[in-house]
Formats: structure tokens, sequence, C-alpha cells
């Protein structure tokens, strides 16, 4: 549809519904937020957080997981709505903000709903509640809400508010195997692992059967800041913290024992403690830094782990051997976020330096700055769907598409050629740098020692590129972006969601919406091809390459 005025959000004045891409128009689909009710003087201590999570269809055999030791009586839930049919997906997965991500299947949509309660929790359960859905869970200010992805509603269909502190992150696993495939991370230092399918069932005003850790700050008072599953972990997660520590966890362990670890000595080198009981939760602690852990992100396979800290250094670690594997420092200021690509070959860093840092890790070290935001990046994320527009997919050229996301309220798009950047070659000292293009190994200097973290490199150093699309999407700052199957999925700082739909996407009804969220740990079981290999002619990499 063409139009001499471009279409303007009514919630959002001033904002355009959609923004164009080499291969097409995304258009804004819906969008959904929180209640008006949620106080925003809480606003500042939290940013909203999103998580994508698929529920698979509830295995006739699987009992109702109890809790292992009781929740606290902080926790209770403001809200329970209907929750209406037409909940189905194709082929899903999910992705939760830390960047880790796994795959589903499912084809069937589910009739049962969520009912309303004026009772206690002990009210008697929705029954009907086993099928499949596609959800998304985000914070804001004390509250998490969960929101039906496949539904037009705007607002949410669950809210559970935290009298006693506020969450700040989650992460989400459907193969767990005692049902409990949600963490969340409080303010506090405080962790609850639950059910995301009995918090839907319970209409009641209590978070349901949440196993607590670290309750009432007995490992650690220091704030929450990122948490994640582990990728074939058998129920192993890892939390980050302010105090620039992250703590491991394994679900099976009841944390009643002796819990407590060795005093840190020195605080700025890098130490892997474990706990004085072996039936202690958590099993171990990691001394990462000095200064907070502001975002960690597992490699698809589960054997490597990123953190970003406020002290500006990505570091990456060999999860299984406990070792430093490389890492290097930011132009400037606090690293904010992290994610790999579903290779392995790259991650995407970005943060105070309005920066997004692209790093080889292979080569260990930076190959690419990425030049468009105004402000802080707040959220990268590799999309693992997008293709080549015209391509024949035979010829040698890799090609990536990451989005970015920051606090000048912009979504960027990015296109990733390695063969096609123009390398940067050393000159004499004082002298001005020549460029090259072609293969980067040729060119660049020798691989980073292992186990070594590299200073801030210089400016004219290192290959710059441009975004394809820069798009104002939101009034206030955005703090997160996933890729799915069909859409772009944004969030704001206070916790507004928006749906952008891809390409040829979303014309008819949202009965046909099935959205799914990159499997980067299973690509190899999936027809879709990442990164995307193409033909010089069938597509020119048009990102224009910048130096300073």
């Amino acid at each position: 549809m063409s139009s001499s005025s471009a279409p303007v959000n009514p919630q959002s004045p001033g904002l355009k519904t959609y923004f164009k891409t080499p291969e097409g128009r995304y258009k804004l689909q819906y969008e959904k937020t929180h209640p008006a009710a949620v106080p925003h003087y809480s606003h500042g201590k939290t940013v909203s957080q999103l998580t994508i999570a698929y529920l698979k269809e509830k295995p006739t055999n699987q009992a109702s997981s109890a809790p292992s030791t009781p929740s606290s009586g902080g926790v209770r839930s403001a809200a329970a709505r209907l929750l209406g049919a037409g909940n189905g997906s194709r082929a899903l997965s999910y992705v939760g903000g830390n960047g880790v991500s796994r795959a589903a299947s499912g084809s069937s949509k589910i009739g049962g709903s969520v009912g309303t309660s004026t009772g206690s929790s002990s009210s008697q359960p929705v029954a009907n509640y086993d099928g499949k859905g596609t959800y998304l869970v985000f914070n804001s200010a004390d509250t998490l809400f969960i929101s039906d992805l496949n539904s037009q509603d705007k607002d949410p269909i669950k809210a559970i508010h935290f009298s006693n502190s506020n969450p700040v992150c989650h992460a989400f696993d459907s193969e767990v195997k005692d049902g409990h495939d949600l963490i969340i991370g409080l303010h506090s230092g405080d962790v609850y692992s639950v059910s995301l399918r009995q918090q839907l069932q319970d209409p009641g005003r209590k978070l349901v059967a949440a196993q607590h850790y670290n309750k009432d700050g007995a490992v650690s008072n220091s704030k929450c800041t990122c948490i994640a599953w582990v990728p074939e972990g058998d129920g192993t997660f890892v939390v980050g913290h302010a105090d620039g520590n992250v703590y491991v966890y394994e679900k099976n362990k009841d944390g009643t024992a002796d819990c407590s670890f060795p005093v840190i000595k020195d605080q700025t080198q890098f130490v892997v403690s474990k706990a004085r009981s072996n039936k202690s939760n958590p099993v171990a602690r990691w001394r990462i830094c000095q200064g907070s852990i502001n975002s960690l992100s597992f490699s698809c396979d589960g054997t490597c782990l990123a953190t970003v800290g406020r002290d500006g250094y990505l570091r990456v670690f060999d999860f299984s051997k406990e070792q430093l594997k490389f890492g290097g420092k930011s132009y400037y200021g606090a690293l904010l976020c992290c994610t790999w690509s579903s290779d392995g070959k790259y991650i995407l860093t970005g943060g105070e330096d309005d920066l997004v840092q692209v790093w080889s890790t292979e080569d260990r070290k930076i190959v690419a700055w990425g030049e468009g935001h105004n402000s802080w990046v707040s959220g990268v994320a590799f999309d693992s769907h997008w293709s080549v527009p015209n391509s024949e997919g035979t010829g040698e050229n890799v090609v990536y598409r990451f989005g970015s996301v920051g606090q000048d309220t912009q979504l960027l798009l990015w296109d990733l050629a390695m063969d096609e950047i123009v390398i940067p070659l050393r000159g004499p000292p004082g002298g001005s740098p020549t460029f090259s293009s072609g293969s980067h190994s040729a060119h660049w200097d020798s691989v980073i020692p292992v186990g070594s973290l590299q200073p801030a490199p210089r400016m004219l150093d290192i290959p710059k590129i441009s975004p394809q699309v820069a798009h104002r999407a939101n009034i206030d700052p955005l703090s997160g972006v996933i890729f799915t199957n069909e859409s772009i999925v944004t969030i704001s700082r206070e916790g507004h969601i928006k749906i952008w739909m891809r390409p040829g996407h979303g014309e008819n009804s949202q009965s046909n919406f099935s959205d799914a969220v990159v499997p980067a740990a299973s690509l190899k079981d999936r027809s879709v091809a990442y990164p995307i290999k193409t033909s010089g002619s069938s597509y020119k990499h048009s990102s224009s390459v910048l130096f300073q």
C-alpha cells in the first residue's frame, strides 16, 4: 500500500508504523504493554527485559511439578485474566534476554483458558490447560508480566507482583525435566525458579510452587543483573550480580547446606571457587571483575560463556574448563549487552561508546565497529531467519544480519559481509593507515594469545560499518530486541512492546501468526541456513564502510 504520507502510530504520535529494508517493508502489527497502574517511581531501579517463552505440550505422563521448598510470602500475583484460544504455533523456539536460544516445535492450537479468581491461591486450578503456547515474559517496575504473543490484546494475561523487591532478569528453557522452566532474578539478589504453565493455570494471587535461591541474600545481597540457563545443562543456570560475581546453580540441590565461599583475596583477578559443601546451592562462584556484570550469554552448544561489565571488558570463558579464553575492552565506557552468532564465530557487544562491536572468536578480537547509534547501545541480536534478497546461495560471501537498539530510541539493522569489509593495514608509526579488501585473515595481526585481555583498540585500526536501516521505534529508550520467524520484537525501557511483522507476513490475520525464535542451538536440525553464503552478483552488500 503506497501513500503520500506515512502512517503514524496513534499510540506514539510522530512515529511511523513501518520501515523499509532491501527485502521489503516491516510493518507494526500490534503493541503490548502493562496496565497504567504500574508505579513509575520504581522504573529507575530496573530496566524492562523481554523473554519469549514457547510452552510445549505437556506430556500425558507428566505430573504437576511440586515445589522443592515453599516460596516466600513476599510474592503475589496482581492479576489473572482470561486467556483465549488461538495461541498456537508451528515451528517454534525461544530466546531469553540473555541471548541463549534453543529449538522446539509444535503444530496445534490450544483451547483452554486461564480463569480469574476472587478467592485464595488454593482455589481450584483451571482444567484443560495443558496445551502449547508462545508467551512474552517481561518485567516493569515491581511486577513480572506474561502476555500471549499470538493475541492482539494489549494487556497481559498475568501479572505477578513482588512486594519486597523488583524483578530484574529472567530466562526460559522448555527442555527442563521437572517443569521449572522459568528463572527470575530480583533486585535484592533473590532468585526463583517456577513452572510457567503453573503460573498460567493458577487463578490465585501468589507465585506458585516456586523454588527460592539465595533467600534473603544468604549468598549475596548484591543485585541480580542477568540470568541464563546453561544449554544442555540439565537444570544448571548462572546468575550475574552487580558486585562482579557470577554464581552457578543446579536445580537438583536444595541449598539448605552450607553455601559459604572463600573470601575473595584479590578483587581484580578472575577466580572460580567451589562451595564449601557439595550439597549446597549455588555450587560455584566465579569472580569475574570489579563492578557490575551487565550481561552474559552462552554459545549455542553451551561450551563458552561471554560476559560484559561495568569495566568495559568482554570476557569469553570455556565454561566446562572454567578458563578465560580471551577478552577485550570497549572503545569507551561500560559494555551493556552481548550475544553470540549461531555458528559461534562472532559475538556482538554494545555499550556506552554508542558502538556495536563485532568480535571474532577465531581471531579473538574486534573485527568491525558499527556506527549509527546516538546514545548507549542497550540490546543486540543476530537474525537467523533473514535471508539475502535474490540470493541463489551459491557464492562464497558470508552475510550476517543483526539488529541493535539503544537509548536513542532507534532500532538499527545491519548486514555484515566479512569478505567485503575494508581492512586497515598497519603502516609506519605516525603514518596514515592504508586499506585493503578481501579475506581479513591475510591482513590482520597474528591471532591474540589465549587467555589474554586486550586493551581498547585505536579508532583507526578497526573497520567501520553503517546500518542498513535506522528506525525510531519508540518514544522511550529501547532496552531489548528479539528476532522471530515472522517478526522483530522490541521492548522499551519501561515495558512497551512492539511486534514488527516481516515483509509478506501479517497481511491476513493473526490466526496464522506463528512466531518462531531463532533455534541457534539446533540450526543443524532446521532447513534454515545461517549464515548466508551469496554470490557477488546476486546481492551487493550496501552498508557503507566508514573510517575516521
